[in-house]
């Protein structure tokens, strides 16, 4: 193999053409990406930025208009690569008739695997993902999340050296959020390297090693979460009560009855407490903010939340 990298990708490019005269969308320009074996990379952006072409471009479902992507030195899409693989889409589809333990066996099969050794990794898996109780029943009567339980485990047969997650905390309540955060630190200390994209990015910061930051196609940043963000304090949240909010100076947050809540800049915040203790009003909180990955993500697009529909702009 010519590169150790768990995936390499190099000027890659993807070119779409769309509607009746063929307009050329691009997908991705040319993007560069290195993953290290072992570690659990977070690939975030907004929509349309070019996370699930990209995926779909690492597992073999689409071939890219230029450049080249390996996983651990092969070629994407071919079978020495995709032996290495687990793999959940976004939106996995299965057969409703099937039950969750039948759902694992057919990937087993798939696999070439059966008997004995192949139902004694099922139960493993099963219970794994909290599905154990379950494993009798039709995916037609499954959950969303119950269902994305059954997909991990899917992912996760063959012990595969890398695993491919879009969107795996799509869907899931705080518990199955948690099972699945836990699954992936799980796998890390198996040594599986991890490559999942997530709008979630609270759970981006908390588990991964390294974090890329991709919009209209292009990498934007790349590197440890903590050396992305900035480390100095950007504004203070602050709660104050018993002063009139018309005389406040800086961005109001909201009231709770008598409490007020406002965002300052860290420059502001010594004139503002001496306007609220000058007026008599109440200081009852005051809490320092630093850059997430929320914040780190509308500085690319150019954007602030504050002014626009976080919707539209694919953040939430």
């Amino acid at each position: 193999m010519s590169d150790s990298a768990a995936i390499s990708c190099t000027k890659l490019k993807k070119i779409y053409r769309v509607g009746f005269w063929g307009k050329k969308v691009t997908g991705l320009a040319e993007l560069n990406l290195r993953v290290e074996p072992g570690e659990v990379f977070g690939f975030i952006g907004p929509n349309g930025a070019g996370k699930t072409t990209t995926i779909k471009t690492l597992v073999g479902l689409q071939n890219p208009t230029a450049g080249k992507a390996q996983i651990f030195g092969h070629p994407t899409g071919t079978p020495a690569a995709n032996a290495l693989l687990g793999f959940l889409p976004e939106r996995p589809y299965f057969y409703a008739h099937l039950t969750g333990r039948e759902l694992v066996r057919f990937y087993g099969n798939l696999h070439g695997r059966n008997g004995p050794e192949l139902e004694e990794e099922i139960e493993m898996l099963l219970e794994r993902v909290g599905l154990r109780k379950f494993e009798s029943v039709k995916l037609s009567a499954y959950s969303k999340g119950m269902l994305q339980r059954a997909g991990l485990a899917q992912a996760m047969l063959n012990q595969p050296k890398l695993i491919i997650l879009d969107e795996p905390m799509s869907g899931l309540d705080p518990m199955g959020r948690m099972l699945v955060r836990d699954l992936i630190l799980e796998e890390k200390e198996r040594g599986t390297t991890i490559f999942f994209s997530s709008h979630i990015l609270a759970d981006v910061e908390q588990i991964c090693d390294r974090v890329g930051l991709v919009v209209n196609g292009e990498m934007k940043a790349c590197g440890p979460v903590q050396d992305l963000l900035s480390q100095s304090v950007q504004w203070v949240d602050c709660v104050v009560s018993h002063i009139d909010a018309n005389a406040l100076e800086g961005t109001q947050m909201g009231t709770d009855g008598d409490r007020i809540r406002v965002r300052v800049s860290a420059e502001q915040l010594d004139e503002f407490l001496d306007s609220v203790r000058s007026q008599q009003g109440r200081i009852l909180e005051v809490q320092p903010k630093r850059q997430g990955l929320e914040e780190l993500l509308t500085d690319q697009m150019g954007l602030d939340i504050r002014q626009d529909d976080p919707k539209k702009m694919g953040v939430l």
